[in-house]
């Protein structure tokens, strides 16, 4: 399970807001946002196992993020990596939606990509419909298709709506909203695979258990003057901070 909110041209100070949780097995070996060494334009976490990421940005003002589609299909080892359609389109020049228009999607397991700039967003799923550019405004994301019913998702959603209503829009604030641990209701549970204790912790936008929870909070701010700021802030299996890592930077194009 993972969570994104996004705001897309709502606010003065910052036209892109984005702000997500990495839910993933506290085993999986990960490191934490940095500037990667065999690809320096490019900064955000990186899955050690697979090689990809679930969100990044790029100097040149273009970002990614990526969640898993939650489904009763198998998993089989002849997938690519979801992480790697963050970083390919990263590396790309292609327009947002030009990029999805071109992804083979059976080769993957289920997915939903939100990939951007400060001129165009597109999401993609390969479990409904086809790309589409997202106009201004405010989206909600995880393991379902874009804006789906779940109650993390619209809570997370009208909170970040809050804010902006507010003008309160900060790091400090998005984490705020990213710590949210309460769970959904209980009609939400579908414990005939997990059990209903599972079941019901990740109905949480952020999710606390011994084996698998939120590994991170991210925050990205984007401003008018091509001002990026990434914050990430990660988390042991208790769910307790264990590190911040703060980057900015100034669009290169």
């Amino acid at each position: 399970m993972c969570l994104v909110v996004l705001a897309i041209g709502q606010s003065k100070e910052y036209p892109l807001i984005l702000a997500g949780n990495r839910d993933e097995f506290h085993s999986r070996p990960t490191q934490k946002a940095d500037w990667w060494p065999d690809n320096p334009d490019v900064v955000g976490g990186r899955d050690l196992q697979a090689g990809g990421t679930w969100l990044a940005l790029h100097r040149n003002g273009r970002f990614a993020t990526v969640t898993n589609f939650r489904d009763a299909q198998p998993v089989s080892p002849r997938f690519r990596s979801r992480g790697h359609l963050v970083t390919e389109f990263l590396e790309s020049d292609q327009p947002p939606l030009q990029y999805l228009e071109a992804i083979d999607g059976p080769a993957y397991a289920g997915f939903n990509l939100i990939v951007g700039d400060l001129h165009e967003v597109a999401f993609l799923s390969n479990r409904g419909g086809g790309p589409r550019a997202l106009p201004a405004g405010l989206y909600g994301l995880s393991n379902e298709l874009l804006d789906g019913p779940w109650d993390k998702v619209r809570r997370s959603r009208e909170r970040l709506a809050a804010l902006l209503a507010r003008n309160s829009v900060n790091e400090t604030t998005l984490l705020r909203l990213l710590d949210d641990r309460s769970k959904g209701p209980i009609e939400e549970v579908e414990s005939s695979t997990l059990g209903f204790a599972r079941a019901h912790a990740i109905t949480a936008p952020f999710i606390v258990m011994p084996e698998y929870g939120t590994r991170c909070s991210t925050v990205v701010l984007a401003d008018g003057s091509g001002k990026w700021r990434m914050i990430e802030r990660r988390f042991d299996a208790q769910g307790v901070s264990t590190g911040d890592s703060r980057i900015t930077f100034v669009t290169r194009v």
